[in-house]
């Protein structure tokens, strides 16, 4: 079990009041999450003490730099079970990560009439690259559709994959419908037909245990800003063998083995992927956080956030006219989108915003899947392992003044 009161101690954020006598509760994890003190403070020491850039200079504070890099991408390697540290990629975001795929990988792999298989639920992150490559090479896009319940229809999966698709990329778990999908029969029945497998797993790694390995994924792409670390650090997960067969997605500095003035040899991996400086304190900060959730246990992590969803989707019910968006509470991660006939969601989110209630509103970068269901937004809650449920009631309290304010 958690010792929330101890880990919420941990997040100064969480002790704000939004205006006088009004504390905070924060319910927006998952367009980012806070961020706890130990990460924090292992961003400051090293631009305290050890800032310099890394990989280029043999000086103390250059070698320290090096050393607290790469030392939080063997952490993250052992967190996500990749098989060497060389398979990871730091990379801005989730967004870049899967745009690297689809520059490097897809522009060298795919040709026209190939098909990619994607899903109705998918993020645009996952949705729009592919597009644009696909009108670039005249390529075939096809879509799992999603059940009325907010689950994958997974016959229709493998009626399309009687079309030898040569990618599938989905999310292994929604934005907008919390819906956690069977990730490894996914990527093992595309394996039968030869496609190669990309997971966004931006909500699922900050969440569930996630084992590349167990899962036999190809790729995997998941950001550092929601999962208790900073913004602009991201990762790509490749399978070694992929990833050396690629071409270079950007280039410039530390991509390089040598340059001359008409050809170059790229530099072994991970660096072929890494071009000029990176981010290198906010991969520290991912480390830090990576130690953070491990210390906690994601296991632990998991159960806590499964039996906050269970009560949030009980205190919903209750609510008349209040519809929840996904499957059941055992198929769903802790996020809960649902409209009222009274309000549209911005309206929602606006008067709890006056009640200290952070949610988000709007269609969550998943155009597409608000559009399955015939609906131009949602309000959408969502909770980590830094919630409580008395910060659910404060949810529920709120929407019942949405009721009164606009019935």
């Amino acid at each position: 079990m958690l010792d929330v009161e101890k880990i919420r101690r941990d997040f100064p954020v969480l002790n704000r009041e939004v205006r006088p006598g009004v504390p905070l509760v924060y319910l927006d994890s998952t367009a980012t999450s806070q961020k706890p003190r130990q990460v924090l403070e292992a961003m400051d020491n090293f631009y305290r003490a050890s800032n310099a850039n890394i990989h280029r200079g043999i000086h103390t504070l250059a070698e320290e730099a090096t050393a607290s890099y790469e030392s939080a991408r063997r952490r993250i390697a052992a967190f996500i079970n990749a098989a060497h540290a060389h398979e990871i990629i730091f990379t801005r975001n989730t967004t870049e990560s899967i745009n690297l795929v689809a520059y490097s990988w897809g522009r060298a792999n795919l040709q026209a009439g190939d098909v990619i298989v994607l899903t109705e639920m998918e993020h645009h992150s996952n949705l729009v690259p592919w597009q644009i490559l696909a009108a670039e090479r005249d390529l075939r896009l096809e879509f799992i559709p999603v059940t009325e319940e907010g689950l994958l229809d997974l016959e229709a999966y493998h009626r399309l994959l009687d079309l030898r698709p040569k990618l599938v990329a989905f999310t292994q778990m929604s934005n907008v419908l919390g819906t956690i999908n069977p990730a490894a029969e996914i990527i093992a029945a595309a394996h039968q037909v030869g496609a190669v497998t990309l997971v966004d797993g931006a909500q699922s790694v900050p969440h569930i245990p996630v084992d590349v390995q167990a899962l036999g994924a190809d790729f995997l792409a998941f950001s550092g800003h929601k999962m208790l670390g900073p913004s602009g650090i991201g990762v790509l997960y490749g399978r070694t063998e992929l990833l050396e067969a690629m071409p270079p997605f950007l280039g410039g500095g530390d991509m390089i083995k040598r340059v001359e003035l008409r050809s170059f040899t790229t530099n072994a991996l991970p660096y072929k992927f890494e071009a000029g400086t990176p981010a290198i304190a906010e991969a520290i900060g991912l480390g830090a956080a990576v130690d953070y959730l491990s210390a906690v246990g994601m296991q632990a992590i998991e159960q806590y956030e499964r039996e906050m969803i269970a009560y949030v989707l009980e205190r919903l019910e209750e609510i008349p006219g209040v519809r929840v968006f996904g499957p059941a509470a055992e198929h769903k991660g802790a996020v809960a989108s649902f409209t009222m006939p009274e309000a549209h969601a911005h309206d929602i989110s606006q008067v709890l915003d006056e009640l200290g209630v952070a949610v988000r509103a709007g269609h969550h970068c998943a155009m597409p899947l608000h559009t399955k269901f015939g609906i131009p937004a949602t309000a959408r809650a969502s909770f980590y392992l830094y919630n409580t449920r008395q910060e659910v009631d404060r949810l529920v309290e709120g929407i019942y003044r949405v009721k009164h304010i606009f019935g």
